[in-house]
């Protein structure tokens, strides 16, 4: 009994739950929900969207006290080495909550229009937050694991919520065949790793992987059996990059989105391309940027080839699209090339280019979906360009918010998009000065080169907004307050980065400086 009562103390520690306080009250909210779906008469299912939009607001104040008391003495580890809370987390943890706030705002009035107003739907979307946020914090190849599936698997329902529609249930089915699938190709990739290191945790990784690459080419007996697992690392890494391309929609690994974009209620798919490929994206950076830096020299070829052909192909495929969600789907996969350069820059610019343009992006998408569902709620579908035409003139102030969205991704100056993109290219030209490889410079050029492409669908949307011959529906807009308050809250968040980012940079640049230098020192 003593043996058992020592080994109990010793296994659980209350100072780590301090560490996951916004994940428990989320956890806790999301509980609550259900219950109150089960209690709450149907009409009243929408009380539960505002009691997650308190529960969101209260992880968000635990996660600035959280980052208050202890921004001193970062970075924090818990649970034996799983969970380590740093600037890279924290900033990742307050993208989250942003998309999983705004989802809720937009979809409240949506759900009212499809009949499909449930207290699950808002449970749904704290669980799957939950997944997004431990992704965010995790250390431990099996933490990022389970928190990676417990985001999926609260999609797959997601997707297809409006059970009664043919569309969403076979963008589900995709989805989750794709899904499952690459979740196979990441595991096997995770499981090479940890066959090499012995270990699941990064950091050990990180060194054991420092070691067989830096055993390659001695002669000395010590480290000749080093050299052997080489063949076998290589293996692994290209699977979990493999397997993270199928979550980010890169391509050739991007055959799901438009279709799931587009089967899926508009107000999932706005989440859908904002949270969940802000959380993949964690993924990828903290596996790569912890576990393999010093494989960087096999790993930056790759993925920026695979950058260069995702812009290349996002941005023409989008150029032909009709459908709005599935234009936005293309314009998605071509936004995660423009995110892998963060990646393939691997320096101080190009990992707040990365943040930076994942926030942008996430009020960019978010409030284009919301414009979106503003149109069906009056009775028009709104899921082809079309139906904008002559918006300008039934709602000046609706038309020049999507104006702005869409100027926003394609990267025009004084808007968000433009200082993200400005980070990333610069990161990769900063990159190619420092290495002295030619290719780094290619890469940027080809990327400011497809970006002036992206300007040509965007357009297009402003083209039939403001020069259409017709009008689609003379009906005013009437917005919800919830649906209203996401637009103004992303219209106010591009503006304000595009003309004053210095604060955004300065606390971006502050949170993830040290992660930086552990990369660069990695790969001395």
């Amino acid at each position: 009994m003593l043996f058992l009562q020592a080994n109990t103390t010793a296994l659980f520690n209350l100072a780590d739950l301090q560490l996951i306080v916004p994940e428990l009250i989320l956890t806790t909210c999301a509980c609550i929900a259900l219950v109150l779906e089960v209690i709450l008469p149907y009409r009243k299912s929408k009380v539960i969207a505002y009691f997650a939009l308190v529960g969101i607001a209260l992880a968000a104040a635990s996660l600035g006290v959280q980052w208050w008391y202890n921004r001193d003495i970062l970075p924090l580890d818990g649970f034996y080495g799983m969970i380590r809370i740093d600037g890279f987390a924290l900033l990742f943890k307050s993208i989250f909550l942003v998309a999983a706030a705004l989802a809720i705002a937009v979809s409240t009035r949506f759900l009212d229009i499809e009949g499909e107003q449930h207290g699950e739907y808002y449970a749904l979307v704290l669980f799957a937050t939950v997944g997004m946020m431990f992704l965010g914090c995790g250390y431990d190849l099996i933490s990022l694991y389970i928190s990676l599936e417990l985001m999926a698997l609260t999609f797959y329902i997601l997707v297809a919520f409006t059970k009664r529609e043919k569309r969403s249930n076979e963008a589900a089915m995709k989805y989750f065949l794709l899904g499952a699938f690459s979740s196979g190709v990441l595991l096997y990739g995770m499981s090479l790793l940890y066959g090499i290191a012995g270990s699941t945790n990064l950091g050990e990784i990180g060194r054991s992987v420092g070691e067989i690459v830096a055993s390659v080419g001695e002669s000395s007996e010590a480290t000749a059996g080093l050299g052997t697992l080489r063949p076998m690392l290589l293996l692994g890494m290209i699977a979990l990059a493999a397997g993270l391309f199928f979550k980010i929609a890169a391509v050739p690994f991007h055959m799901w989105a438009p279709d799931a974009y587009e089967g899926a209620p508009t107000s999932v798919t706005a989440f859908l391309s904002t949270g969940s490929k802000a959380a993949s994206f964690a993924l990828y950076a903290r596996i790569f940027m912890e576990a393999l830096p010093s494989m960087r020299n096999d790993w930056a070829p790759l993925l920026g080839l695979v950058a260069a052909i995702t812009i290349m192909v996002g941005n023409w495929a989008a150029v032909t699209q009709e459908n709005s969600k599935r234009l936005l789907a293309y314009s998605s996969i071509s936004n995660a090339g423009y995110l892998l350069l963060g990646l393939v820059a691997g320096n101080a610019y190009g990992y707040m280019g990365l943040v930076i343009y994942l926030l942008v992006y996430t009020l960019m998408n978010m409030g284009a979906f919301g414009i979106i569902i503003s149109l069906r709620r009056r009775g028009i579908i709104g899921d082809n360009v079309d139906d904008m035409t002559g918006l300008a003139q039934k709602a000046p102030g609706m038309a020049a918010m999507m104006a702005i969205f869409m100027l926003s991704l394609g990267g025009l100056p004084m808007t968000g998009g433009f200082i993200g993109k400005y980070f990333l290219f610069g990161g990769l030209l900063q990159r190619g000065q420092t290495d002295g490889k030619n290719w780094y410079y290619w890469l940027a050029i080809w990327a400011i080169i497809n970006t002036v492409v992206s300007f040509y669908y965007y357009i297009r949307f402003i083209k039939v907004m403001y020069l259409g011959d017709r009008i689609a529906d003379n009906q005013p807009l009437e917005l919800s307050p919830a649906l209203r308050t996401a637009l103004v809250v992303s219209l106010a968040g591009i503006i304000f980065i595009g003309v004053y980012p210095q604060p955004l940079i300065n606390l971006t640049q502050k949170l993830i400086a040290p992660l930086a230098a552990l990369s660069s020192l990695a790969l001395k």
